[in-house]
């Protein structure tokens, strides 16, 4: 392997990492109600496709349906905040937003592929946009379960279990690899 083919090659174990996690989530789990098992085969779907994205002779959907499933998987996210019978919660929303962002991500990115939008100057401020976005979710994530560098000691945070860790590493790692994946082919 060379040089140039390092971090795509990481990127597609990533997303493959991402495909058995969400498809082990997704099927398996046992007492997971619906919209988890929706939303961990959404990522499935999300991983898989980036998976491939890296390698430019390898394209497991066309980029028009591409981007209309990836579109209404980002509008999933935020309107099934609330589960039937319960009252819509803005703040519940709002916590899904960094699924949203990752699947209109990929949305972009496949609409980008079809159309000629390559220069466009509006085209580089939602590319932009939709990175530093990621990049925060991912960030956040990512050191979330780290005391040390939200300055409040162990003994005292609640937050530190393990499937909430486990949790995290998941959704931080999706959102580093979808920006990094944004940004590798604007």
């Amino acid at each position: 392997m060379n040089a140039a083919d390092a971090v795509p090659t990481m990127l597609t174990v990533l997303f493959a990492a991402v495909v058995v996690h969400a498809l082990r989530f997704g099927v398996l789990a046992r007492g997971s109600g619906w919209r988890r098992r929706v939303d961990h085969l959404l990522h499935a779907a999300m991983a898989l496709v980036m998976a491939a994205m890296p390698w430019p002779s390898v394209r497991v959907l066309p980029e028009l349906p591409q981007t209309f499933f990836f579109a209404a998987a980002a509008l999933w996210f935020p309107l099934s905040a609330a589960y039937p019978g319960q009252r819509y919660r803005p703040a519940a929303a709002v916590r899904r937003l960094p699924y949203a962002a990752g699947m209109a991500a990929m949305a972009w990115m496949s609409h980008r592929a079809a159309t000629t939008m390559h220069e466009v100057p509006a085209a580089d401020l939602v590319t932009a946009m939709l990175a530093l976005y990621l990049l925060a979710s991912a960030l956040r994530s990512l050191t979330r379960d780290m005391p040390a560098l939200r300055g409040t000691s162990a003994a005292t945070d609640n937050c530190l279990d393990s499937k909430g860790t486990y949790d995290h590493f998941w959704d931080g790692t999706m959102a580093l690899g979808t920006a990094i994946t944004l940004l590798m082919h604007h």
